[in-house]
């Protein structure tokens, strides 16, 4: 249930997208708090752990790491991986449209916040085959 008053928002009090690759807290979406323009929130990713090559059509992503350290793949215009040494402060664009991935190659667990614009495409990591719903608090 959406509830516009959320403006302050942890991400243990969202449900997350859980994976064998790790987890994505949404805690800026349309279903949280009514964001229209974007929707936003903090993926763990464990030592070793990433999300595969993929891309989310029609929207631009924004990729912040809080902490670790990994490698982050974008795809330049020609459909080349561009491939980068990331760490705590690293802003990472991803163009419309364009594949990426993340990989945590750091001892530690790797935390980033991610923005997409439009709202939206985060939804359609439900239909992966290892999604699971962690409910609020877990």
């Amino acid at each position: 249930m959406t509830d516009k008053s959320k403006v302050f928002v942890y991400p243990k009090d969202v449900s997350a997208f859980g994976f064998d690759w790790g987890k994505l807290a949404l805690t800026v979406a349309p279903e949280v708090n009514g964001a229209t323009r974007f929707s936003g929130g903090v993926v763990d990713l464990p030592s070793g752990k990433g999300h595969t090559r993929h891309n989310h059509p029609g929207a631009e992503e924004i990729i912040f790491v809080i902490s670790g350290h990994g490698e982050q793949m974008v795809e330049d215009e020609q459909g080349n991986p561009v491939v980068a040494k990331v760490g705590p402060g690293c802003t990472i664009y991803v163009p419309e449209s364009r594949f990426h991935s993340t990989l945590n190659t750091g001892d530690g667990p790797m935390q980033l916040f991610v923005v997409y614009s439009p709202a939206g495409p985060e939804l359609m990591l439900r239909e992966l085959p290892d999604f699971r719903l962690i409910p609020a608090g877990k």
